[in-house]
This record gives C-alpha cells, sequence and structure tokens, in this order.
C-alpha cells in the first residue's frame, strides 16, 4: 500500500512549525531568511499555524517595530519566566522604609506638598472612596497635604461640580470596626465617615442603593419628611425644606445630618457641610442670645450653603467594571497594594476578588507582582513608578524629617503594618512620624508642645 501523500503546503507548514518551536520571538522576513524560502510562502504559513492556534502574532521584543510571531507555549514559558526574573528583581522594604515612601506618594513630607485648586483635585482624585471621619477632611487630610489650603477652593471645584460629597458604605446599616467585629447601627454623628469623590468616577464607589421604603423605615420622622419633599420637589434650599416640611431649622439641620450619614443625600457645594458639622442654627441662636445680652451684634457674615438634593449616582456600572475601578483606585491612593494595607478601606471588594484582577495586570505588563514590602504575608502588587520611588526611599538617607498626622488619616497604620496597638480613626489622636516610625501618639495640642519642648532641649 502506497504511503499517503502530504501536500507540499502541509509540509512548509510543519517545516515553519517546527522551527517556531525553537527560534522564539521572530519576524516573517528573519524566518524567511533562516529558512531561505519567499516571505509570501512563510507568511501563508504562519497565518495557517495561527487559525489552529499553534502560534501567536504580535509586538514581544522591546524597541522591536516590526510585529512578531511565536509559538504559543514557547511565548507563555517566556512570560512565565520573565515575570519571575522581574519579581527577583525586587528588594523589599522595612514598614518603616514603605511609610517613608507613603508619606512622599500622598504627598504628606515636606517639599512633596501639593498647591492651589490643582492640587486639591489630586488629592481627593487620590484619596476618593475613602471613607474618613466628617470634620477631618478640612482640618486635617486637605491641609496636610496642600500647602497652604484655601477652604475657597474646595467650594469652588463641588460647586462646578467637579467633586462631589457623601456617604458612600452601608447606607446607615450596620458597620464592621476595626477590630474586624460588627457593630450595630448607632445614631447619626458629627464624626460620621463621608468621602469626596470626582463626579465623573462616582458611580464605580456607589453601592446598589436600598429600596426607598427600607429609607424611610430606618428613618426618624423629620428625615422622613426631608426625603419625601426633595423626592418631589428635587434640589431645594434649606429654606424650602424649612417651609415645605413645616419644622424648625434646628429640626432640619439635624435631619439633613441624619440623612447625609445615612447615604441619602447631598450638597451641592460644602458650606451646607460646614454648616451642618459647626451646628447652623444653634450656633445662630447663640449668637443672637449673645446680641441679646450684650448688645453687640456679630458682623460675621452668613455664607449661602447652596441646595440639598438626594445623592444617587448619574450612572450604574456592572460588578466587574467597578471592581476593576476601585483595584485601580487603592493603586493610585497606595502605589503598593496588599491585603494588610486595606484594612481601614470600607467600599473595596474582598481582596480574593482584587487578586484574580492584579495577576491578570501583572500578566499584561501594566504593573508588577512581588514582594515589596517585607514581614507581610500575602501576595503584593505595585505600579511600575511605584516600584521606581520605592528604590528612591531606600536610596535616601533617613532625614530626620518628623511628619504629623490625625489619626482619622488614611496613613494611620500604627496596628495594621507598623508595631503597636491601633491608634482609632475617630479618637481625636494625632500621631508623630519619624523617619516612616510612629514616635509618640497624642491629642494634636499636646503632641506638638512635646514636639517644641524636644526642639528646644536638642543641642
Amino acid at each position: 500500500m502506497l504511503a499517503e501523500q502530504i501536500s507540499p503546503d502541509e509540509t512548509l507548514r510543519d517545516i515553519v512549525l517546527g522551527w517556531m518551536q525553537s527560534v522564539g520571538p521572530v519576524t516573517i522576513s528573519g524566518l524567511a531568511d533562516r529558512l531561505g524560502l519567499p516571505t509570501g510562502d512563510v507568511n501563508i504559513a504562519l497565518a495557517a499555524l495561527e487559525g489552529v492556534g499553534a502560534v501567536l502574532r504580535g509586538r514581544f521584543t522591546p524597541e522591536m517595530e516590526e510585529e512578531e510571531w511565536c509559538d504559543r507555549r514557547l511565548l507563555a514559558r517566556i512570560h512565565r519566566l520573565t515575570i519571575g526574573r522581574l519579581r527577583r528583581e525586587i528588594e523589599a522594604v522595612a514598614p518603616a522604609e514603605f511609610v517613608r515612601y507613603l508619606l512622599r506618594w500622598q504627598h504628606l513630607q515636606p517639599g512633596t506638598q501639593l498647591h492651589g485648586r490643582d492640587g486639591v483635585v489630586e488629592a481627593v482624585g487620590q484619596l476618593q472612596g475613602l471613607e474618613l471621619p466628617a470634620p477631618a477632611w478640612e482640618e486635617s487630610v486637605l491641609p496636610s497635604r496642600v500647602r497652604l489650603y484655601d477652604p475657597a477652593d474646595l467650594e469652588y471645584l463641588t460647586l462646578s461640580g467637579a467633586v462631589t460629597w457623601g456617604r458612600l458604605s452601608a447606607n446607615g446599616a450596620e458597620t464592621e470596626a476595626e477590630d474586624g467585629r460588627v457593630r450595630r447601627r448607632q445614631a447619626p454623628g458629627r464624626s460620621s465617615p463621608l468621602a469626596f469623590a470626582l463626579r465623573d468616577d462616582l458611580p464605580a464607589f456607589f453601592e446598589a442603593p436600598p429600596e426607598p421604603e427600607d429609607v424611610l423605615r430606618r428613618l426618624s420622622p423629620a428625615a422622613a419628611d426631608v426625603v419625601r419633599y426633595l423626592e418631589r420637589h428635587g434640589a431645594s434650599f434649606l429654606t424650602d425644606i424649612v417651609r415645605g416640611t413645616r419644622r424648625m431649622p434646628a429640626e432640619v439641620e439635624d435631619a439633613l445630618w441624619e440623612l447625609v450619614s445615612h447615604g441619602v443625600v447631598s450638597g451641592d457645594g460644602v458650606a451646607g457641610l460646614r454648616q451642618l458639622l459647626h451646628g447652623g442654627a444653634r450656633q445662630r441662636r447663640r449668637q443672637e442670645r449673645m446680641r441679646r445680652v450684650t448688645g453687640v451684634r456679630s458682623h460675621a457674615r452668613s455664607l449661602p450653603v447652596g441646595r440639598w438634593a438626594l445623592w444617587r449616582p448619574s450612572a450604574e456600572l456592572d460588578r466587574e467594571a467597578r471592581e476593576e475601578i476601585i483595584a485601580r483606585q487603592l493603586l493610585r491612593r497606595y502605589g503598593v497594594v496588599f491585603r494588610d494595607l486595606l484594612a481601614r478601606e470600607r467600599i473595596t471588594p474582598p481582596w480574593r476578588v482584587l487578586v484574580p484582577i492584579y495577576r491578570r495586570w501583572e500578566a499584561q505588563g501594566q504593573i508588577r507582582g512581588g514582594r515589596f514590602v517585607a514581614g507581610l504575608v500575602g501576595e503584593q502588587y505595585a505600579l511600575p513608578e511605584a516600584v521606581e520611588a520605592l528604590r528612591a526611599v531606600r536610596r535616601t538617607a533617613e532625614e530626620g524629617t518628623t511628619v504629623v498626622i490625625s489619626a482619622a488619616d488614611p496613613l494611620n497604620l500604627v496596628g495594621i503594618i507598623l508595631p503597636g496597638p491601633k491608634v482609632p480613626a475617630a479618637s481625636g489622636q494625632a500621631i508623630a512620624y519619624r523617619n516612616g516610625v510612629p514616635i509618640d501618639v497624642a491629642p494634636l495640642g499636646a503632641l506638638l508642645s512635646r514636639l517644641r519642648n524636644e526642639r528646644a532641649a536638642a543641642p
């Protein structure tokens, strides 16, 4: 029986495949020169092999402008070896060095701070989606990152629609404490957590809103009246809500703060938020009583506080898109991410959800994986520019500069990746870092006094 004849095309494909399994990434012209065949014939053979999934085309060699081809299995092996080599190049730093890096990455270190209105936008963009005690934003978090912080800049950005604010997580339901235990809902206080966000990115940080009936069921009667009024009339000024609900101004202000704490309403500026935080109508009553007693009228001007409206995202994202945006936001916030670092993040997906996203981005060459911070378990991922910044900090000698932050600051990492008991965000304490090490924890006034005495006693 005669042997079955093999066509010239099949023979050419077998020859090309054999070479592709050994030469690695190669151009059509390069392979044609090796085989001494016309480039057209090699191109036809490679296209046929691509059709059955044996080879892949792309740009695999840096600085190579011409399209390359590579055997699929060989390319996967090269890719695994490349990732392993890149990971071995990384030298892990101590947690204190990592905190030194973070102080620069988030612009708290003197000399790295932001400036002006653009600086406020950059700071909000880096911290967006992070819920912190409401007063802390303008008392410490933004002023520590923006040199000569001007509250008018934040007011302009919110009124112009570039920045928005409100409660993102839980909507007033049960929340998880920093020790991991679940706490039952408490009455809204002036230190309820709030977040700022760039308005265009807001849909990514919004959790699915509860049903309107569920919202009304857990609100006080005054707050429920305000919700019904806003549902009928849309965005409204405080005076209009007072008249429409026939309630006292102080009662409406308490109702608005309750709704803010539950993530139901927000304002088109921050003047209204500031008024709620500082007592609003009660403060005005105290000033009026003082005027009647002393006969002296206060010259403080009442700023316009803007309108209040139900807080809803302008669009909804599917779960996968939302998870990817949050994963990228965490990289923007910290540069390097790992599970322990996210202990105080309220709205992030579980780490087991983030890891596959980061693994895929590492395989695509968008980010780096490896061991960046020593002494911590689990996988770690970083932006390429963050890896370079981390190396620069390692090469920089310790400066001895003291950086003071609020306990509400996202870089309060004591008891998380740094030694010592945790300092609760709402404790009102301040933390002094020197060379990435926490040297003191105390109320701000007492802490600053100790530091002054230390400097005075230094030779």
